[in-house]
């Protein structure tokens, strides 16, 4: 493939209102309208975040830092685009916005480290048919996975080490260290989805750097669908932990990269109720965001998109 001449960051999109928020979850469910009962649980979450996450605003940061990063004085540089899988602005839009602009080489890039054919995959659909939709003739690189990037694994690790510093020494004893990531339906193991290994990856390699003794790996924000998830969910790894006398946690959730709902609600409001209630003085690293260490790490790795699992898309 030719040089990109524009990066499209993807995220996963999220409702600009609470008025939104029932066409919002219409559509993750594919159009299936979900019950009032579902939408009103929903909103009630965004309700006790502030009616709205900062996600597209953040989304927006990073992509201008990254056009600023990139240009480095200059003035020749990819295009950098966002879109987003569920919301506005959708991915579909963005490609005929792309198209208009005369773009003809993409490196795609979800803001998400580990692959799973269930929520990656969902971005490489949502390409490939904007693509056919509207007959764009774009040559599109999609980098599915960079749990492992060394640049990655640096920022984690030190977000880490800060947060852990921050715990006051010799204070309820030593502090336990628990990665989380999106949990996903058991179902992807029948596929031989590589999300689940990816994620305990990315996790030993930050506590091997760090020579983390006290550390697992729980998943969160389970989606209610009547069917298993992979577990343990954080909620049940916070009380197995107070069983066993842990008093202070440090909660990584290194399956996400920016401060929206499954961060603002599931990890400092429902996590940290649940942390309360056992006596446990839970903390989190601080989320990667726009900060200057990320958009350097995105860099990295649209650099080395071709020793990434980088394919093409027809």
């Amino acid at each position: 493939m030719a040089r990109a001449d524009a990066i499209l960051l993807m995220a996963y999109g999220s409702p600009d209102s609470m008025d939104d928020v029932g066409a919002y979850y219409t559509h993750i469910r594919g159009g299936r309208e979900p019950s009032a009962a579902a939408v009103a649980g929903l909103r009630e979450r965004y309700r006790r975040v502030g009616g709205r996450t900062p996600l597209l605003d953040i989304t927006r940061q990073v992509q201008s830092a990254l056009q600023h990063r990139l240009m480095g004085g200059h003035g020749h540089a990819p295009r950098v685009y966002i879109g987003m899988k569920h919301w506005h602005p959708f991915i579909g839009d963005t490609i005929r916005v792309m198209q208009a602009d005369g773009i003809t080489h993409v490196t795609a890039l979800p803001l998400a480290p580990h692959y799973s054919r269930m929520s990656i995959g969902g971005y490489r659909k949502a390409v490939e048919q904007a693509l056919a939709e509207h007959q764009a003739a774009l040559e599109v690189r999609f980098i599915s996975s960079w749990h492992s990037h060394p640049a990655f694994v640096e920022l984690m690790s030190n977000r880490v080490r800060s947060a852990l510093e921050r715990f006051p020494a010799g204070d309820g004893g030593p502090v336990t260290t628990v990665f989380t990531a999106h949990s996903l339906p058991e179902k992807i193991r029948q596929w031989n989805d590589p999300y689940e290994d990816e994620v305990r990856r990315s996790g030993a390699a930050v506590a091997a750097g760090l020579q983390l003794d006290a550390w697992r790996v729980a998943w969160q924000s389970a989606g209610a669908t009547g069917e298993p998830w992979i577990g343990p969910d954080i909620l049940d790894m916070l009380t197995t932990l107070a069983r066993e006398g842990a008093r202070r946690v440090l909660q990584v959730p290194i399956g996400f990269v920016s401060e929206h709902l499954e961060i603002l609600f599931d990890v400092d409001i429902e996590a940290q109720e649940r942390a309360g209630e056992l006596g446990i003085t839970l903390r989190r690293t601080e989320m990667p965001n726009a900060s200057e260490e990320f958009v350097a790490v995105l860099a990295s790795v649209v650099a080395d998109a071709d020793s990434l699992t980088a394919i093409p898309v027809a």
